[in-house]
């Protein structure tokens, strides 16, 4: 196993279920300190709300290697050599190499945060956050910051659950974004939701702005970010840009990639081409069941499946992971921010004509206490009705609302079909027609009449 957290641990374990140590040797190569952690915990980790690191760990080394798992920490894979049945490896710590032969290979190398090239990056006080050790070096800066001036440079899933925790940790927070709105997972009208959102919050943002540096001062620590027409001052900045795979390994030793770079495999997770190869999580690329094509989703939701998938395949069962429709589900501090399937891009560019609509409704019946707005947008198939993509922004109760329509989509359903099912009532928890509901009738309504 290369990757020692959730694609490669789950696979591990599961294949440690299936054949005991004496049918089948399990050898894991991790270069970090942790193993199965929750990289999606690290912001509500440095905000507070998680108070110690070791709650995000689910099994430490020492469980791992208690249940016949031979874990190599701080051991970083260096070459895949894939007619020798090998691979090379390196000790962080002292440099020193060897190799060691498989004949079952799984590849978990996770994804890579975006660094973009640009004079002062490498500063002391910018930070990525990706793993545990990255979430532990921003706290640590956090503590020692003179002042309380923090940017966030990217508006996606990572950039906005930084900047909430940053606010509950004091900060006066700027957010920097190239894109027109932020979090352009959705459709420019429902970022637009979040913007004046987050705003509302006391977070300024910075829209259609490129960051160009990183400026530092005397004594070599970041003093401000830099876009072609203004700077922001900051005592701490976060990347939160984005990730890629990260096939370096993968494609060094010419095993297939896909359009978006990460590692191709069959339903199986075996790596295309390659009978003793798997491959599973941030690395590898997987099939959107709605539009029918290969991406790119980096989720631990996915990861821990497709491992459970890869652990039962190599451990000498049977398994498959169909693929994904893309749900995702993220908050800045009350706002709820949830989607699935495709945006309005994402069907253009798979060739399919849509009617859209966008209702307004609430969390719980509008009489009861504790009532509040949430806004649902839901694409749908022009000639059959068939059920495209739902986006939700809201506040408490929103955001899983998304789960109906990942049912709906994964079940290839029309939006008239949706209109009938038959979800849980009571004036706490929805109004009479939950809004996902509403939006349906909408959208059947709008197919009904299209041309």
């Amino acid at each position: 196993m290369i990757g020692g957290d959730a694609a490669g641990m789950s696979a591990a374990s599961q294949a440690r279920r299936l054949k005991g140590p004496d049918e089948l040797e399990i050898v894991a190569f991790e270069r970090g300190h942790f193993t199965s952690y929750s990289a999606c915990g690290i912001p509500y980790w440095v905000g507070g709300q998680v108070s110690d690191r070791d709650e995000l760990i689910a099994r430490t080394p020492e469980e791992h290697r208690s249940r016949g798992i031979g874990l190599r920490l701080r051991t970083e894979v260096v070459e895949i050599d894939v007619g020798g049945g090998r691979v090379r490896a390196r000790d962080v710590d002292s440099g020193a190499e060897s190799w060691t032969s498989y004949d079952k290979l799984v590849i978990a190398t996770g994804a890579r945060p975006i660094r973009p090239d640009m004079p002062g990056v490498d500063a002391p006080g910018v930070h990525g956050v990706q793993t545990l050790d990255d979430g532990q070096e921003l706290l640590d800066t956090l503590t020692r910051a003179r002042g309380r001036r923090a940017v966030v440079v990217g508006a996606g899933y990572i950039g906005v659950e930084m900047a909430e925790a940053l606010i509950h940790r004091g900060y006066e927070v700027t957010v920097v974004n190239r894109g027109a709105e932020p979090m352009s997972t959705l459709d420019a009208d429902m970022g637009r939701l979040v913007h004046e959102a987050m705003e509302g919050m006391g977070i300024t943002m910075v829209n259609d702005a490129e960051v160009t540096k990183i400026l530092t001062g005397d004594d070599g620590q970041v003093r401000a970010v830099a876009t072609e027409d203004a700077e922001y001052p900051a005592d701490v900045v976060v990347l939160g840009i984005g990730v890629r795979p990260e096939t370096t390994l993968a494609e060094a030793a010419g095993l297939p990639l896909g359009e978006h770079g990460g590692l191709l495999t069959d339903l199986a997770m075996r790596v295309r081409g390659h009978e003793n190869i798997w491959a599973g999580g941030d690395c590898v690329e997987v099939l959107d069941l709605v539009a029918g094509q290969e991406r790119h989703v980096a989720l631990g939701t996915h990861a821990n499946k497709q491992g459970q998938v890869i652990g039962t395949n190599a451990g000498g069962g049977y398994a498959t992971f169909p693929g994904v429709v893309g749900t995702a589900v993220s908050k800045v501090c009350d706002l709820e921010i949830a989607r699935t399937g495709l945006r309005e891009k994402d069907a253009r560019r798979a060739g399919l004509r849509f009617e859209t609509v966008v209702i307004e409704s609430t969390s719980r019946a509008g009489y009861y206490p504790g009532a509040s707005p949430m806004t649902v947008k839901m694409l749908a198939e022009r000639r059959t009705g068939r059920l495209l993509g739902v986006q939700i922004v809201g506040r408490e109760g929103a955001g899983k609302r998304v789960d109906i329509a990942a049912v709906a989509l994964t079940a290839g359903m029309t939006v008239e079909q949706m209109t009938a099912l038959d979800l849980g009532y009571a004036p706490p928890f929805s109004p009479v027609w939950d809004p996902v509901l509403v939006a349906a009738r909408k959208a059947a309504g709008k197919v009904r009449g299209a041309p």
